[in-house]
């Protein structure tokens, strides 16, 4: 009997929105998860990894239905000595590569660090939506009117080029904002459900590619003839041209950044795919 109980889990879970709220140790993740519940559903201290394990909660709130998965922290490896830790952080990948949408947590007082970078790479990597979350602002102290808009400029470019997602300032102690995050993950969840239909992707982006073609290789001419979305959990497009293989990752940005511009991808990884026709 104990050996199917995860199955379960994941077959109750299909259908349902997945958050996994991700997050260096000590960044406030349970924090968050209690307030949002209003009990205490984790043990919270000041001493980082206590939380140890996944664990999926059923959520209804604001009228949406969902689960919300907290991990024990991400450590950087060379600091993942005991058993449990280790298997702490395999269920923290694991709770990346089954959710729909991450919130990345981050603890405002230290700002972005490498860790954070290695964590947001892992989500893009996966595929998976994201919401940033500057946790702990109420801590940061010497505020001023422009500090928001300095730490959010500095987080965006550490992360780029994806810059495209949402961040949220918030307190997960003292609530701020909370009600914000549950909202700001379903919109996520949505973009990354998005689908275009075919004749209009193709009337949009050829007027795109006419206006700006792909610049020609070694003498000839690239030529897109079309583009559709493929039927994949996120979105993927296949653009189909005479010569896939001289096309820059530079053009295949300005594509992804048009895509973005007209149609609201969010938070959400894009994927695109040249092939020959």
């Amino acid at each position: 009997v104990v050996n199917h109980l995860p199955d379960s889990v994941e077959e109750e879970t299909d259908d349902l929105p997945k958050f996994a709220i991700v997050g260096r140790p000590n960044a406030g993740k349970s924090s968050l998860v209690n307030s949002l519940l209003g009990e205490e559903r984790f043990i919270v201290t000041p001493v980082a990894g206590t939380t140890r394990d996944s664990i999926y909660t059923r959520y209804n709130k604001y009228q949406h239905d969902f689960f919300i998965v907290d991990t024990a922290g991400l450590r950087k490896k060379g600091k993942v000595n005991e058993d449990i830790e280790f298997y702490s952080t395999m269920r923290s990948v694991r709770a990346i590569e089954n959710s729909d949408v991450c919130l990345l947590m981050l603890d405002a007082t230290r700002g972005i660090e490498s860790q954070d970078l290695n964590i947001m790479s892992l989500i893009h990597k996966n595929n998976k939506g994201l919401v940033i979350l500057v946790n702990k602002w109420d801590l940061v102290e010497s505020k001023d009117s422009n500090s928001m808009k300095e730490l959010e400029k500095e987080i965006r470019y550490r992360t780029a080029p994806f810059v495209d997602y949402p961040m949220l300032f918030i307190s997960a102690t003292n609530k701020q904002r909370i009600h914000k995050v549950l909202d700001t993950a379903m919109e996520v969840y949505n973009n990354r459900l998005r689908k275009i239909t075919t004749s209009v992707l193709n009337t949009f982006l050829l007027e795109v590619i006419g206006s700006n073609p792909p610049p020609a290789t070694k003498g000839k001419y690239i030529r897109i003839k079309y583009v559709t979305q493929l039927p994949t959990h996120a979105p993927s497009f296949v653009f189909f041209c005479n010569l896939p293989q001289y096309i820059k990752e530079s053009y295949s940005r300005f594509l992804e950044n048009r895509l973005r511009e007209k149609f609201n991808f969010s938070g959400v990884p894009i994927r695109i795919f040249f092939r020959k026709k």
